[in-house]
């Protein structure tokens, strides 16, 4: 017997096809009631909660209560970077589960990777800060510089007021459309939501897609062109 991470046991928790959509629509970032995610897998509500359980217990969701309700979501940062790497080696080696809808154009232009900024948009934000001097990679290591950090602040980010955490600050995160890397971690996470404050984009209710307005489309390649 080999000793250190059992790896197959998670696998065995992704592989199943059901699972896998539960988890695939937690990467929204938002919690969901296990009615809405037995919809989601297309399973009954008894089934669903028989996956949700194994799920918990596996340590890649975990359950949250507000009054009567209650909502699940991914367990952190750690699964949704898993899952979108599996959903990019999924993408490249032609392993889709159905033919392109019409949706699949908008969520490969725009689309939340559990809170940040992914897609053909969040790679460009990504490439410009990187071209522009703003992100600094070492190794496996991505760090903001100090034009970076003058940068996010003038987008209107106060570092000093993200909440604690203990994701990095920043992180590059494979983008499974792009096959190119997008902007994670707690600056992905601060850029995503001061794009919302500023009206640019909004997230399309049930879906992972985020659609920019023509006015936040100018502005958004005014600032990441």
């Amino acid at each position: 017997m080999k000793d250190g991470p059992d790896i197959s046991r998670v696998a065995f928790l992704i592989g199943d096809p059901a699972r896998a959509n539960i988890l695939t629509a937690l990467m929204s970032g938002r919690a969901l009631t296990a009615s809405e995610l037995a919809n989601e897998a297309g399973v009954t509500l008894q089934t669903a909660s028989s996956h949700l359980s194994k799920l918990e217990m596996g340590g890649l969701i975990c359950p949250r209560r507000e009054g009567r309700h209650k909502y699940f979501r991914l367990a952190g940062a750690e699964v949704a970077t898993v899952l979108e790497a599996l959903m990019g080696l999924a993408a490249g080696t032609g392993q889709l589960r159905h033919r392109p809808g019409p949706k699949d154009p908008e969520l490969r232009r725009a689309r939340v990777c559990y809170n940040h900024l992914a897609g053909d948009m969040g790679t460009q934000m990504f490439d410009s800060m990187c071209d522009r001097g703003f992100l600094k990679s070492s190794g496996d290591d991505l760090s903001l510089t100090d034009a970076g950090g003058a940068f996010i602040k003038g987008f209107g980010i106060d570092l000093g007021a993200l909440p604690e955490s203990r994701a990095p600050l920043c992180r590059a995160c494979l983008d499974w459309s792009e096959r190119r890397s997008h902007l994670a971690g707690q600056v992905g996470r601060a850029m995503l939501l001061r794009i919302e404050d500023l009206k640019w984009a909004s997230r399309v209710d049930g879906t992972r897609v985020v659609r920019f307005t023509p006015a936040g489309l100018h502005a958004f390649g005014q600032t990441f062109g």
